[in-house]
């Protein structure tokens, strides 16, 4: 089964998450080229930073995305270092509706 992941950036605001989409040629509201493997994807401001959330078919999947265009596409938006939380979830249940 897929996977979850959850990554928070302190000090991201939604500017910065538009910057880097933008970097990426993706369009937040589901346009572009979004990364092979990636079933779907959620981004939400928080106090002093963002949140997203995705769900993954593979682990390699989404480590190829940040080894191939997500780390380039942050770094010229100027985020330096990596997310303050990185953490995988094994879905038990998922659902589009």
């Amino acid at each position: 089964m897929s996977e979850a992941l959850i990554l928070e950036f302190d000090g991201f605001t939604k500017d910065t998450y538009l910057a880097v989409n933008e970097n990426l040629g993706i369009d937040p509201e589901g346009g572009g080229d979004w990364p092979d493997g990636l079933t779907s994807h959620a981004a939400a401001v928080k106090p002093g930073g963002l949140v997203v959330y995705e769900v993954w078919e593979s682990r390699d999947a989404q480590e190829a995305f940040m080894r191939d265009r997500l780390g380039a596409a942050l770094q010229q938006a100027g985020v330096a270092g990596p997310p303050a939380r990185m953490e995988w979830l094994e879905l038990v249940g998922y659902s589009t509706h």
